[in-house]
């Protein structure tokens, strides 16, 4: 169970979300996912008022020095651009730029893997990711993923570099990467999902549709559907990770919790495999 650190920024006061992470820690959490286009105002939670927070800086002031065993995931493409504007890295000069400012940011020398995020469907990424294998080469990157990909955008950039994640939504209500997680499992690649919990609310947050099976199984383990959401998702395979976010140190602690869950063929088979 790692956790994922956008909605670190929608608090103001930067404590809370210094308490989330150094607890997160204390809890054995030892794999972060955070990007530098997290901010709050702005960025995609679009939220808050004040001065800039980044989830990034954020980390960086909660837990330097970094504990040896943590793991920090960040990913390129959206994000700031060399002239200020705020837009989709495209060029091997945009994407360096982005890099580094995630190794500004979060106050490192490399960063241990950097995901290629991409928005436009089907177009080719193969000079992206090349320009981050670049990158990896002159030992700026430690590993390099993918997030919002599609099977064939795989297959183009494990013939450039190895790709050692996956990062694209899945959950139990919204199952189209289904394909990509069961590729990503016969390639020996972690698979990443995020909106584990969100579901088909995405940005939005945790999902109000009411499913009676992920309720009745809830009620069956005496945890919330939350719980039953992320421990659904750990469940469908050794190679899945989950992310979960969160700004409230309770939150994180059931979130954490929910990794304890067993399921039994029964409740699988009730929700859906």
């Amino acid at each position: 169970m790692g956790f994922g650190s956008m909605r670190l920024t929608v608090d103001p006061d930067p404590a809370a979300a210094i308490a989330v992470l150094r607890r997160a820690v204390e809890l054995g959490v030892d794999h972060i996912d955070t990007a530098a286009f997290y901010v709050s105002p702005g960025g995609p939670l679009d939220v808050g008022d004040g001065p800039a927070r980044y989830a990034t800086e954020l980390i960086r002031r909660a837990l330097t020095p970094y504990p040896e065993s943590l793991f920090l995931t960040t990913k390129v493409g959206p994000g700031i651009l060399p002239d200020g504007s705020f837009g989709e890295a495209r060029t091997a000069a945009q994407l360096r730029y982005q890099v580094e400012e995630n190794l500004r940011r979060l106050g490192v020398e490399r960063l241990d893997l950097v995901n290629l995020r991409v928005f436009r469907g089907s177009d080719s990424i193969g000079e992206r990711f090349a320009a981050l294998a670049a990158m990896r080469d002159e030992g700026l990157i430690r590993h390099l993923g993918l997030s919002a990909i599609r099977p064939e955008q795989l297959d183009e950039a494990s013939a450039i570099a190895p790709v050692a994640c996956v990062q694209n939504s899945f959950a139990v209500d919204l199952r189209r990467n289904a394909e990509l997680l069961r590729i990503c499992g016969e390639r020996g690649i972690a698979f990443v999902p995020f909106f584990a919990i969100a579901g088909q609310g995405k940005e939005s947050g945790a999902s109000t549709t009411r499913d009676a099976a992920v309720e009745a199984v809830a009620a069956r383990h005496g945890v919330t559907t939350h719980q039953v959401r992320l421990a659904w998702t750990l469940h469908q395979g050794e190679h899945v990770l989950a992310i979960p976010g969160t700004g409230s140190v309770p939150h994180l602690e059931a979130n954490i919790a929910a990794g304890a869950i067993r399921f039994s063929a029964g409740d699988l088979s009730e929700l859906g495999s």
